[in-house]
């Protein structure tokens, strides 16, 4: 990516999804799903195809991102806090005269009193006192939060299933609003680093109408399970594979309707990065926007689920970059790219 210095200092958004696997984007070749936001982003700016996680793991993934360091020098290689003492990009960012601002699931530490360079933040972290400021919301809004579907993390949490909640009220639409009202009022003396995270399309496999309903089962691809595919399958792979599923053998019909409901989180995930990119209006021409996510998800490929393996459907993900008249539009980029690529380019901004 060129450096900052060849222009003046962007606004930078980073949208990031969790558990959203490099294959769910209808510009790049998907022939089902429909992401007409995420479709314009590829238009408009540069795809890395063949991006990987540095980690399939939700909060080693975010460390490394976070942190520019890989797994092993943070010591943070599965859902363990990121190092105390390891500065992050937005501390760089920040001292760089930027804005930082993050909302939704930034995940790469469960500790909620400290910023880590942020200088404000909307956040929905997992931990003491539940989600914090979603969780704050949905009480005004007279809902209650529920931690899992039907209270407990049980087979129900990875079974496809209408959201409990409409869907104005949804922490996808809630991380939507959040981000575009921080563009709206944020300082316009400064420069401005909104970090956007949406919790889905990672499980619960639950979406609110319409959303649930734009796929249907049918329409969906069966599972790759090649000749030989649970060769390929980690130690945590196959542990994942009895307490999540119970062993309870391949429903090709569940399976599809996971796949669905999957795809109707990321149209609707795509729904709101749409109002948001709309909401840049006139910044968005000196704005870096980054789509990615922390890694990909199984979803039934090669005979499992989740993620903690490096087969593509698990570790490769999206990565799209957008810089208008410093990026050129349309461009595909099949180098090898990785998240930890990204601190170093987003740390030197304004230096």
């Amino acid at each position: 990516m060129p450096s900052a210095s060849s222009t003046r200092q962007p606004n930078i958004l980073l949208i990031m999804t969790d558990q959203q696997r490099w294959d769910t984007i209808a510009a790049l070749g998907n022939p089902i799903i429909k992401t007409p936001a995420l479709d314009s982003l590829v238009r408009s700016g540069v795809t890395f195809t063949n991006a990987y996680t540095p980690s399939p793991v939700c909060v080693s993934a975010r460390c490394a991102l976070t942190s520019g360091l890989p797994p092993h020098l943070t010591g943070c290689i599965d859902n363990t806090p990121m190092p105390q003492n390891v500065p992050s990009m937005m501390d760089h960012l920040a001292a760089a005269g930027y804005q930082t601002h993050g909302v939704g699931k930034m995940h790469f530490t469960p500790e909620l009193h400290r910023m880590w360079g942020f200088e404000s933040r909307d956040f929905s972290e997992k931990g003491a006192g539940g989600e914090g400021d979603f969780r704050q919301f949905l009480d005004e809004n007279g809902y209650a939060y529920v931690d899992e579907p039907n209270g407990m993390r049980s087979e129900m949490y990875y079974i496809p299933q209408p959201s409990q909640l409409p869907a104005h009220l949804h922490h996808t639409a809630w991380v939507g609003e959040r981000s575009s009202d921080f563009l709206k009022h944020r300082d316009r003396e400064r420069p401005f680093f909104l970090w956007s995270s949406f919790v889905k399309p990672h499980p619960p496999f639950e979406v609110p109408t319409p959303w649930n309903k734009l796929y249907r089962a049918a329409e969906m691809a069966a599972p790759f399970r090649p000749e030989g595919y649970d060769d390929l399958l980690t130690y945590w792979n196959r542990v994942q594979n009895r307490y999540k599923y119970r062993d309870q053998g391949f429903d090709d019909l569940l399976l599809r309707t996971m796949a669905a409901m999957y795809y109707g989180c990321i149209s609707f995930i795509d729904y709101h990065v749409g109002r948001v990119l709309d909401t840049l209006g006139d910044d968005a021409d000196n704005t870096l926007i980054l789509f990615t996510s922390d890694h990909g998800d199984l979803l039934g490929d090669y005979g499992s689920f989740g993620k903690r393996c490096m087969l593509d459907a698990s570790a490769r993900v999206p990565l799209l970059a957008r810089w208008p008249g410093v990026l050129e539009s349309g461009q595909q980029c099949a180098e090898p790219a990785t998240l930890l690529d990204l601190f170093p380019d987003l740390s030197g901004c304004g230096w």
